[in-house]
């Protein structure tokens, strides 16, 4: 069981939460999808479109918004034409796909790997829109990302917990998070002046091209973001930033701190950045589930150190893996709580 500090709250009820999924297994096709009809279908309607993103919506970084949506209708149709999507990899929930995304607002090009649940190409769900998990790896990811091969089958887990009514299938948007090697000279998942604007071209430009492509649920509450280690620090930090795209995260085993040798010279762009910082100043209305390995003393301090700093209305979970240590084959062994507890904390498919 995860545990619960004083300070989360349940978005939905576990028995609404459940009762959609467990609707939503059994109206899919039981092969619906998958394989060839996943492939076939894989290719979105939709190009790059302001609507639903934060210069649409006149918000800025940092501001809250409300999670019921103003405009008339649950879901966001994609407007087209249609990115070009090229097949990567196989799984048994059906194909990654893989895209360059450049973005209108930050001018950044990076890969961006894309999975799409086998619901979203049932024709029983074709005016349906889901929610979005945008997932950021380990390391440096610079051309890869973790979340995309058979280490963390996440896909596969998704598609299981649909079938047993425990979760939301998700829209996965696995973005790259550099363009070099060099550990200490990484991009922070941030604009750090004179380099690529990757917080603007992650949490502005994708969810812009999401929105353009895909059918997703209108306004946040249908999005979150989770990453691993260097990811964890990716999805605690945009989430603190833009509550107003994202409303839950879950930094697994991350840090907290940017560290990078490209700050130099701009410290208090780099204070603007630090997750340190951000979660004590009581400006996100967003929920987190902080992980920790058990296994290692100094993350496990380093953890529940950021998670006592948080101020409401930001609301942490901390969970700690019993054993767990900073390894790839212990962040697998988290995806069923994980996509659970999105479930509990994010809007599910929805038709107007």
């Amino acid at each position: 069981m995860l545990r619960q500090s004083s300070r989360s709250r349940a978005v939905l009820s576990g028995a609404a939460v459940l009762a959609l999924a467990a609707s939503l297994a059994a109206c899919g096709s039981s092969g619906g999808g998958k394989g060839g009809g996943a492939t076939a279908n894989a290719t979105p309607a939709g190009s790059s479109s302001s609507a639903g993103s934060p210069s649409a919506t006149g918000t800025t970084p940092g501001a809250t918004v409300s999670a019921t949506t103003a405009a008339a209708g649950k879901v966001l149709m994609p407007t087209g034409p249609a990115a070009g999507l090229n097949k990567v990899r196989d799984t048994s929930a059906g194909p990654i796909m893989m895209t360059k995304v450049t973005g209108a607002k930050s001018g950044v090009t990076g890969q961006v790997w894309v999975w799409l649940p086998p619901e979203y190409n049932d024709p029983k769900f074709a005016k349906t829109g889901f929610p979005v998990l945008t997932l950021f790896a380990g390391g440096q990811s610079n051309g890869y990302n973790t979340w995309t091969d058979n280490q963390l089958p996440i896909q596969e887990e998704n598609e299981r917990l649909v079938k047993e009514g425990k979760s939301h299938p998700f829209i996965m948007i696995m973005p790259v998070q550099n363009f070099n090697n060099d550990e200490k000279n990484a991009l922070d998942c941030s604009d750090i002046p004179g380099q690529p604007k990757m917080a603007t071209w992650m949490a502005e430009d994708i969810p812009d091209f999401v929105r353009a492509n895909f059918r997703t649920v209108k306004g946040r509450d249908g999005w979150g973001v989770m990453g691993a280690s260097t990811g964890g620090f990716c999805s605690a930090k945009l989430a603190l930033q833009y509550p107003q795209v994202y409303k839950a995260a879950v930094p697994i085993d991350g840090y907290f701190i940017p560290d990078s040798l490209l700050w130099k010279g701009h410290e208090a762009e780099r204070e603007a950045n630090n997750p340190d910082v951000l979660v004590a100043q009581g400006k996100a209305d967003v929920s987190m589930l902080v992980t920790a390995g058990g296994a290692n003393p100094y993350e496990t301090k380093v953890v529940k150190n950021w998670v006592a700093k948080a101020v409401p209305p930001v609301s942490l979970e901390y969970h700690e893996q019993p054993g767990g240590k900073h390894l790839t084959s212990d962040f697998k062994k988290m995806i069923p709580d994980t996509l659970v507890w999105l479930t509990a904390h994010l809007a599910g498919p929805a038709a107007d």
